[in-house]
């Protein structure tokens, strides 16, 4: 199978008026600047967004991502927080990486600070005066910070966290309007 050689792979989930869309982009160095593969699923049962319980709805879309194109990445990346706050609070991540089995690592990048957060999540790329702040499960805070900061790109956000951003709201179906849930 061509997927066991997935190293790295970023998701972004992005939502609409039928359901979710999930993107997931694969790539084997820190320094890529293109995928590898790319992976689109299309969620129709999304669960409605309720206030502290973001996991609820996004950990489902992930998951059948990863079943439907039967991925098996070394290490997951994913818009968002692992943890939400320094004593461990799970976020969207931390359940990700307990639905694995805490087999696969997770990090994840958030690009708003969350209130609970530890300052040193923050990391600054290129000249960038606005922090990205990085949560990780499987793998210690220092090797996700170092990791993410070589990222390729120049700017605060790497080019392929871009990418999978953007080839998620690419694959929105064309009678969908996307929402937010912020």
């Amino acid at each position: 199978m061509h997927n066991t050689l997935l190293m790295i792979l970023a998701i972004d989930v992005c939502y609409h008026d039928h359901g979710a869309t999930v993107a997931g982009l694969a790539f084997s160095d820190w320094s890529d600047t293109t995928a590898a593969a790319t992976y689109i699923s299309q969620v129709h049962d999304v669960a409605p967004y309720q206030s502290g319980q973001f996991y609820q709805r996004e950990l489902p879309c992930i998951l059948q991502l990863l079943q439907e194109h039967q991925l098996r990445p070394q290490l997951i990346i994913l818009d968002g927080y692992v943890d939400l706050d320094a004593h461990g609070r799970a976020g969207l991540g931390r359940h990700l990486y307990n639905a694995l089995a805490q087999q696969i690592p997770v990090i994840g990048v958030a690009k708003k600070p969350f209130v609970d957060g530890d300052a040193d999540w923050a990391i600054y790329r290129g000249d960038s005066e606005r922090a990205l702040y990085v949560t990780c499960a499987g793998v210690p805070l220092a090797q996700a910070k170092h990791d993410i900061v070589q990222m390729a790109g120049k700017h605060r956000l790497p080019i392929l966290l871009k990418a999978v951003d953007r080839l998620c709201r690419d694959a929105l179906p064309t009678d969908a309007t996307q929402m937010s849930i912020e």
